[in-house]
């Protein structure tokens, strides 16, 4: 197959995945249980800034707080790098951000990666550096 025809064919499988969360969305909106987020935070979202910032945002949350979550456990250094695009995450763990954050994965899947892609030895070293943390600001 031409390269030419691969990227094109591409370009139509990642348009036609990201209507698909659309649709799914737009469903869950108009059977009245999905989430229902003012339009500044969808303008927010259309126009390509990172989800789990403006959604954190959105629900009050600091960085500390959303990164010390008793679902997520990471570091703020961390969820820094995931808001700023420095790094990138876990599909599972972008499953728990929007499960503390209390609105669909769908929101936060475009940006997440395969287990495999995310740096998984440094995972590994997350608990001790979290419960150090958490210490330090008496939170356990």
């Amino acid at each position: 197959m031409p390269r030419a025809e691969y990227e094109r064919l591409k370009a139509l499988a990642d348009e036609a995945a990201e209507d698909a969360g659309t649709a799914r969305l737009v469903a869950r909106a108009k059977k009245g249980d999905g989430l229902r987020l003012p339009l500044a935070i969808v303008e927010q979202l259309a126009s390509g800034e990172n989800p789990i910032r403006v959604l954190r945002r959105f629900r009050g949350l600091t960085q500390a707080e959303l990164a010390t979550a008793e679902k997520i456990q990471i570091t703020q250094n961390y969820l820094s790098d995931l808001e700023t695009g420095k790094r990138k995450g876990p599909f599972e763990l972008h499953r728990k951000i929007a499960a503390v954050l209390d609105v669909p994965v769908d929101l936060l899947a475009p940006i997440a990666v395969a287990a495999d892609e995310a740096e998984p030895g440094r995972l590994v070293k997350r608990k001790p550096a979290v419960a150090k943390v958490k210490r330090q600001r008496g939170l356990r």
